[in-house]
């Protein structure tokens, strides 16, 4: 077995620190160095990091830093996991891209909702053409940094911010079609803290989207992702209000089979299939980062940039 690969970390707070711990837990990489400034004893820099002897980076910084960081890594030969959004337009999302592709390193983004185990068994049950999808984030808080609130630095408000995983989650689970059309109607100042969208797609199908802050939803969080086809519907739900637990079902007329219940260790799948890879030494540039782009222009379209 290959050893794991010795992995650098940028920013370790809250998201950053669970990730550094699964990873850790897992097996999967050897935590060879830490650095954030507001951490004793980390290291200070992100060239601090990278004078080190690693085989990949870790990021979860402010989203302001998260491409020219990501560059930074990759021009340095190192391949890298960063936290959504990869950046605050797709014109730096697209930078990041082609700089993971001339350096023929591995770029990855923590698309977490991808790797529920709820959202595995949705996508083998059948339910034939899809032409319709609905999902939802609604959070009963909003972001406790400042810098979240500033456009410059975010790039948004609710919709980068939670509609990013929303929009992800419903063109990777319909295989990426293009999206002919987009209609947001975004309410707060001087970022959004309630959006609805509705993305039109080459296939005919239909995907309508909701994410908020501080809404008064009566629970921590209500997160859904249905998808009606022709043949049924699949549906997952957070449990409780959780932002953790998840189960998903499969709906056939008036039935409902189910599919996935909690518990599930999810949250860290994303950075430890992505250490995995580098393990196996696929470190190379894999040509589906060009899907961080798609992504990134229908969060631009969004926006109305």
């Amino acid at each position: 077995m290959a050893d794991p690969p010795r992995l650098g970390f940028l920013g370790v707070g809250w998201i950053g620190r669970h990730r550094l711990e699964a990873l850790e837990r897992s097996g999967a990489a050897e935590v060879a160095a830490v650095a954030d400034p507001a951490v004793e004893g980390a290291l200070g820099s992100l060239d601090e990091l990278l004078a080190d002897e690693l085989d990949g980076v870790v990021i979860a910084t402010p989203s302001a830093l998260h491409a020219e960081q990501a560059i930074a890594a990759l021009e340095a030969g190192l391949p890298v996991f960063c936290q959504k959004p990869l950046s605050r337009t797709a014109g730096e999302a697209r930078a990041v891209v082609e700089a993971a592709r001339r350096a023929d390193r591995l770029l990855a983004v923590d698309l977490c909702y991808r790797h529920l185990d709820a959202v595995a068994r949705m996508r083998e049950a059948e339910i034939g053409d899809v032409f319709a999808a609905d999902l939802v984030f609604h959070n009963a808080y909003g972001p406790d940094k400042p810098w979240f609130y500033d456009p410059d630095l975010s790039g948004g408000g609710c919709a980068i911010d939670l509609g990013t995983h929303l929009v992800d989650l419903a063109l990777w689970y319909l295989g990426f079609p293009r999206v002919t059309g987009v209609d947001a109607r975004l309410r707060g100042e001087p970022v959004d803290d309630y959006a609805v969208v509705r993305l039109d797609l080459e296939t005919g199908a239909v995907v309508r989207i909701a994410c908020s802050w501080n809404l008064h939803a009566g629970q921590d969080a209500e997160i859904e992702a249905t998808f009606h086809g022709t043949d049924g519907s699949v549906a997952l739900r957070n449990v409780g209000g959780s932002f953790f637990d998840f189960r998903s079902e499969l709906r056939r007329g008036t039935s409902r089979e189910p599919l996935a219940e909690p518990p599930d260790d999810w949250g860290g799948r994303a950075a430890i299939a992505w250490a995995g890879r580098l393990a196996a030494g696929d470190t190379g540039f894999d040509p589906e980062c060009g899907r961080l782009v798609t992504l990134a222009e229908t969060v631009d379209e969004v926006y109305g940039r």
